[in-house]
């Protein structure tokens, strides 16, 4: 299995990598777990610039490429990544 991104998430992500005037081909989405307090883990989304290190799994998803640690993978594998633009907000959402 894999982190899933959904088209909608990849449509966002791509936006926001233009927006912020960052360079396409180098550009990766680096997802992660952040253990924290009474609520238990928290999702990290980031963009990065920065390739693979040896500590990293690699995949792509609709033009999107995607780097996760290993530790996070454990706990982020088969987990699929959507974006929600609804009246009550918009934002990532993560599907496990």
């Amino acid at each position: 299995m894999a982190i899933l991104l959904s088209e909608a998430a990849a449509r966002e992500i791509k936006t926001i990598i233009q927006q912020q005037g960052l360079p396409e081909a180098e550009t990766r989405l680096r997802v992660g777990v952040k253990g924290g307090g009474c609520s238990g883990f928290s999702y990290m989304l980031d963009l990065t610039e920065e390739p693979k290190g040896e500590a990293d799994e690699e995949m792509e998803a609709h033009g999107v490429k995607i780097l996760c640690d290993m530790k996070s993978y454990l706990y982020l594998n088969g987990v699929e990544i959507d974006f929600k633009d609804e009246v009550m907000g918009r934002g990532f959402v993560f599907k496990n």
